[in-house]
């Protein structure tokens, strides 16, 4: 760190990142000339992997570690990088991204009209396999398209680990929400908050980064939309529904069938039923084989949101 009060602090939160952080860092190193001064912060959560050492050795730019002595989780993790920044622009940047060169700039100009949040969202990047094959580049295609269509009053439902927010925005909404301690919903759960705050949240197609995806197969898909409908529960015990779409899905041919599979996931597992689809998919024409991808994905979200003690797995 210098002495050198920085525009932009950059927290990224890591759980097991050694692999990660260096195309993160060599990204950070790699911004264009005249950048904003920045610090990067990174919150090591609980587990050194040789990340510590890896962040010791940094000397291209400003960076600190903060080590937590266990794993804590990724809103703790936020919540401490957030705390000791020093910068006027406050930018989420989770480990598995790789940022491109005018990274710092983008995020700074979002703010220059004033105070409010920033949104890019990620270019899934991902590994070759069957689930991504029939099911992930797609999905990741029109999340994305679907993001853009949002209307203003709508968009915080896209916070995630690619944003921004001024220090006003900061010191007003406060950390993230404690109650997230498992996977998914901190994120919108901010995102929220920004805008009844009386914030505006822009999504910007100048912040897009790619971000190597880490849920390659059906089996992680479906573990983390189990836990994304558990921590659902959280979010509308604090809000309500907020105007989201309802989690019980309307009924429909296709619904039942998700409501099926909600049924078997339960008593399955999440895990389990993604693997026996990973298995299935590998010899199944892609059209059957996407569907039975979002399926099981859709019906592991509706098992966590009916039944959230079932998601226990700390990611």
């Amino acid at each position: 760190m210098t002495d050198e009060t920085p525009i932009a602090s950059i927290i990224v939160p890591s759980y097991r990142g050694a692999r990660r952080l260096p195309a993160l860092l060599d990204s950070f190193a790699g911004q264009d000339g005249g950048m904003p001064a920045f610090e990067v912060i990174v919150v090591i959560d609980g587990v050194d992997d040789g990340s510590v050492a890896l962040l010791a050795a940094e000397d291209r730019f400003p960076v600190c570690s903060i080590v937590f002595p266990e794993n804590r989780g990724r809103v703790a993790a936020l919540n401490a990088g957030f705390e000791a920044a020093r910068g006027e622009v406050l930018i989420r940047c989770d480990d598995d991204l790789v940022p491109g060169d005018s990274y710092v700039a983008e995020h700074v100009a979002a703010h220059r009209d004033g105070d409010g949040g920033a949104i890019g969202l990620c270019l899934n990047q991902y590994d070759e396999t069957a689930y991504s094959t029939v099911y992930g580049r797609a999905a990741d295609k029109d999340f994305r398209a679907s993001a853009y269509r949002a209307p203003e009053e709508l968009r915080w439902r896209y916070w995630a680990g690619n944003c921004s927010i001024t220090r006003a925005v900061w010191e007003k909404v406060g950390p993230y929400d404690p109650a997230y301690r498992l996977y998914g919903w901190e994120d919108v759960d901010y995102g929220y908050r920004i805008v009844r705050a009386g914030f505006p949240v822009t999504i910007a197609p100048s912040l897009e980064t790619t971000h190597r995806v880490a849920a390659v197969t059906t089996e992680s898909r479906a573990r983390r939309a189990a836990h994304s409908g558990s921590a659902r529960r959280i979010f509308e015990a604090e809000h309500g529904d907020a105007g989201l779409p309802s989690a019980i899905p309307p009924m429909s041919a296709w619904n039942l069938l998700v409501r099926a599979s909600a049924v078997v996931t339960r008593a399955a597992g999440a895990a389990r039923c993604g693997r026996a689809v990973d298995r299935i998919i590998r010899a199944t024409p892609g059209v059957i084989s996407r569907k039975l991808v979002a399926l099981t994905v859709e019906g592991a979200a509706l098992s966590g949101y009916r039944a959230p003690a079932s998601a226990k797995e700390v990611f």
